[in-house]
C-alpha cells in the first residue's frame, strides 16, 4: 500500500462560489505500475483549481488514479474548511467536512479500507 497524506489544497465551491481548503490524503495499491508522489499532488491541484463541490472532487481523484495506473485499488479522503460555513448562513467556522472514495480492493476487502483509515489518521508517524 502506497499513501501519501496530508495534500493542501484550495478550491472553490461552484454552489455558493465561496472557497474551500483542506488536505487530501490518497492511498493505492500498486498492481505493477507506481507513480511518483508528486504526481499525486499535482492531481488533487490540478482537481482542485476547478469551480466544484468537494463530493465530486473526491470521486474524480479517485476514478483518475484508476484510470491512469490501474492499481488494485485506490482509496481517497478529503477534509475540509468551507467559507460558506463560516460566513453566511449558520456561521459554525470550524466545521469540518470529510468525504471519501473507495475503489477495487479498498472496497472488496474491509482489513484493507480499515488499514488505509487507520494509517492516514495517525499523526507524526
Amino acid at each position: 500500500m502506497v499513501i501519501l497524506r496530508d495534500i493542501p489544497f484550495a478550491s472553490f465551491c461552484e454552489h455558493h462560489l465561496l472557497p474551500f481548503t483542506g488536505t487530501a490524503h490518497i492511498g493505492y495499491i500498486p498492481n505493477g505500475r507506481i507513480v511518483g508522489l508528486s504526481k499525486l499532488a499535482r492531481l488533487v491541484e490540478a482537481i482542485a483549481r476547478r469551480p466544484q463541490v468537494q463530493e465530486r472532487m473526491t470521486s474524480l481523484i479517485a476514478d483518475t488514479v484508476m484510470d491512469v495506473i490501474r492499481p488494485d485499488g485506490v482509496a481517497v479522503l478529503v477534509e475540509s474548511t468551507h467559507t460558506c460555513m463560516t460566513v453566511r448562513g449558520v456561521e459554525k467556522p470550524g466545521a469540518l467536512m470529510t468525504t471519501s472514495a473507495v475503489r477495487g480492493g479498498f472496497r472488496d476487502r474491509p482489513e484493507t479500507r480499515a488499514e488505509f483509515f487507520a494509517l492516514i489518521s495517525r499523526r507524526n508517524g
